[in-house]
């Protein structure tokens, strides 16, 4: 049985040309990208390639950007005989590429919901008035009772508990900016606004969840061939309502990313593989667990890199 689970990163992970030198060898990701391409009704690999006024940092192109990257390195992974995976997860819009890979979500829908998913974030916020920050060296509980304190009718929130004493928080800019503060004299290691204006998984999302739920009743979803675990609860959801549900409440709640690993380690996951665009995930299952095996899986070399590795030790 295979000891492997799929890891598929999401938005912040993105690069202009990102997956060129793999797609020079496999065409499966000018394939993956002309696809969505089709599904979206514009040219989202000349998005990733040229960036034309920095669309790829723009959530509604980054976003479905990332899923076209995400799934194209998926199936290079297959045609280039890397294992099935026993087991899938994705950290916030990757969630949606590990249902395709599991067989839960056609692609042109994945792509499509992806598109709607970007827009509804964009618009739940005025530009301008929401904030993300990441704060290190402090554990979750703190980080929730600066963000409590802080609570009045200016939100604040810790939205990724992504491992030990890395924690990003949303919600207004202004609170976050005390937040901020406030997490300094707490004495963070760091403690950084990040460049986005979206207050992802925050409650100031729940709105364009509602709409997200809406638009998701008309997708088509299947029960998924493998255990899927989704970041809102670290639990694996067999049935369509219980994954519906689960990507709804994912906008406006925590992700919870060091439970999610423990729970495919718990499950009998044993090596990580990060098919996607950096190598984000890999560094953090690392400091989630640092007896994991992790790879992550960009480019010709490190795709040799892990497929190697299975080869040599029955992964």
């Amino acid at each position: 049985m295979s000891r492997i689970a799929a890891v598929f990163p999401g938005q912040g992970s993105q690069s202009v040309g990102m997956l060129a030198a793999l797609s020079e060898q496999w065409p499966e990701v000018g394939q993956t990208f002309q696809e969505a391409s089709e599904a979206l009704g514009y040219d989202l690999e000349a998005i990733v390639r040229d960036n034309p006024e920095d669309r790829l940092n723009q959530t509604e192109y980054t976003q479905p950007a990332m899923l076209a990257a995400d799934v194209a390195v998926a199936r290079v992974w297959s045609a280039a005989g890397g294992p099935e995976p026993a087991r899938a997860a994705g950290h916030s819009l990757g969630e949606y590429a590990a249902l395709v890979q599991a067989g839960a979500l056609g692609f042109a829908d994945a792509i499509r919901l992806v598109a709607e998913r970007a827009r509804l974030m964009q618009n739940a916020v005025p530009a301008g008035e929401g904030g993300m920050a990441a704060l290190l060296g402090l554990d979750g509980d703190r980080v929730a009772e600066i963000c409590e304190h802080l609570q009045t009718e200016r939100i604040v929130e810790p939205v990724n508990f992504n491992a030990p004493g890395q924690v990003v928080i949303a919600g207004h800019a202004d609170a976050v900016a005390q937040a901020i503060e406030a997490a300094r004299e707490a004495g963070a290691k760091r403690a950084v606004e990040l460049p986005v204006s979206v207050p992802s998984h925050s409650s100031l999302m729940k709105d364009a969840a509602a709409s997200l739920g809406e638009y998701m009743a008309d997708i088509e979803f299947a029960a998924p061939g493998m255990p899927v675990v989704h970041n809102v609860d670290a639990a694996e959801h067999a049935d369509v309502d219980g994954i519906r549900e689960a990507l709804r409440r994912q906008l406006y709640n925590p992700v919870r990313w060091t439970e999610s690993v423990q729970a495919l380690r718990d499950a009998g996951a044993e090596v990580f593989v990060e098919l996607g665009p950096g190598k984000v995930l890999t560094g953090l299952a690392r400091r989630i667990d640092r007896s994991m095996t992790a790879f992550a899986v960009e480019d010709p070399a490190s795709l040799e890199k892990a497929l190697d590795y299975c080869r040599e030790n029955g992964a």
